[in-house]
C-alpha cells in the first residue's frame, strides 16, 4: 500500500514547505496552528472561476457562511448545474475559506460543479457534534435554495478532505438514518479521517508524517470530541457504524505516506462490504494532503482529475 520512496515531485514541494521551517501543529496553541495553517495553505485565486460570492444562512447554531464557486458552464442563472457541499479539512480545529480556496476552485472547473464551501465551526469552542450539525444543515440549506443557487436540487454531493471527509459521511449517515436532509447523490472523500485507533500499520509507519503526523491527529481529537465516549459514535469516527450499506455511491482516495491511509481503507471495504459503490483511489507514493499541490505534483494533478470525474459521472 505505500511505495519504496515519495513521489520525487511531492518530496520537492515538501522540502520547500519545511524549509520555512513549521512546527508541527501538536506543538502549537490552537490560536498558533490556526494562524499558520491559514499563512501556508491560503494563496491567490487560483484558477479563475466565473463567480464567487460569499454568502451565510441561518445554521442551527447560528449563521454559517459559506463560500459560492461558480465555473463557466454555470454562470446562467437559468440553468441547473451540479453541486458539491464541501468540508474543509484541519482537524475540525483549523481550516479557513481561504485555506481551501484553491481546491475548491479546482474541483468546481474540472468537475463542472457549483462548489458550496462551508465555514463550519471550529472545536475546541465548538466541539462535536457542532460541525456535523452545520455540515448537514448546509446540504439542507443547498436544496432548499438550489433554484436561486442554480442548481439542480437531484444532483447534490458532498466532498471534503481530511476531517472535511468525515463531515461528509456523517452527513450522509445523518440523512439515511433521519431523514431530515437530502440524501446526497455521490460523497467524494479525500483522504478522510474515519477511525480512532493510533496504532494501525499506517499511523506506524507514517507517525512522523510527512504533513501529518500521529501526534497531530491525537490532538486534534483532543479538541474535537467533548470526551472518548464521543470516539465510539459514527457521526464522529465514521468507522463505529455498524452499517455503512445504502450511502450514497462514493470515492475514496487514500495516500501510502499518510497516518491516516489504513482508515481510508477500511473505509473503502466497508462501503463495498456493506453494498455502497465505491471507488476506492489510492496513490502509493502521495502522503496527506496532496491533492492540494496539484499546481505542484503531476500525480496530484492527476488524482484532483480522477475525483472530478467521478464527480460529473455520479452527479
Amino acid at each position: 500500500m505505500r511505495a519504496a520512496e515519495l513521489d520525487p515531485d511531492l518530496a520537492a514541494a515538501i522540502d520547500k514547505i519545511e524549509s520555512l521551517g513549521p512546527p508541527a501543529w501538536s506543538d502549537l496553541s490552537v490560536e498558533a496552528a490556526r494562524d499558520l495553517e491559514d499563512d501556508l495553505f491560503s494563496g491567490p485565486p487560483e484558477p479563475p472561476v466565473a463567480d464567487v460570492r460569499d454568502l451565510a444562512f441561518d445554521g442551527p447554531h447560528g449563521e454559517v457562511p459559506v463560500r459560492v464557486y461558480r465555473p463557466e458552464s454555470a454562470v446562467d442563472d437559468s440553468a441547473e448545474s451540479r453541486a458539491l457541499v464541501h468540508c474543509h479539512g484541519g482537524g475540525w480545529t483549523l481550516g479557513t475559506l481561504d485555506s481551501v480556496d484553491g481546491i475548491c476552485r479546482e474541483l468546481a472547473t474540472r468537475a463542472d460543479a457549483v462548489v458550496v464551501s462551508v465555514d463550519y465551526r471550529l472545536a475546541p469552542e465548538h466541539p462535536f457534534p457542532v460541525a456535523v450539525d452545520e455540515a448537514a444543515a448546509a446540504v439542507a440549506w443547498v436544496a432548499e435554495t438550489a433554484d436561486s443557487l442554480g442548481v439542480d436540487s437531484d444532483r447534490i454531493g458532498v466532498s471534503g478532505t481530511s476531517a472535511g471527509g468525515a463531515l461528509a459521511v456523517a452527513a450522509s449517515l445523518r440523512a439515511r438514518e433521519f431523514g431530515d436532509l437530502p440524501e446526497p447523490a455521490g460523497q467524494f472523500l479525500l483522504y478522510p479521517i474515519a477511525g480512532y485507533d493510533f496504532e494501525t500499520d499506517s499511523y506506524r509507519e507514517n507517525a512522523d508524517g510527512p504533513l501529518l503526523t500521529r501526534a497531530d491527529m491525537k490532538w486534534f481529537y483532543e479538541r474535537y470530541l467533548r470526551s472518548p465516549v464521543d470516539a465510539a459514535n459514527p457521526y464522529a469516527v465514521p468507522l463505529r457504524a455498524p452499517d455503512l450499506g445504502d450511502l450514497p455511491p462514493a470515492t475514496v482516495v487514500t495516500a501510502g505516506f499518510d497516518p491516516l491511509r489504513d482508515d481510508g481503507v477500511a473505509l473503502a471495504e466497508r462501503f463495498e462490504s456493506d453494498g455502497t459503490p465505491v471507488e476506492h483511489r489510492h496513490y502509493p507514493a502521495m502522503a496527506h494532503g496532496f491533492c492540494s499541490l496539484a499546481d505542484r505534483v503531476d500525480v496530484a494533478e492527476a488524482a484532483l482529475s480522477a475525483v472530478a470525474a467521478d464527480v460529473r459521472e455520479r452527479l
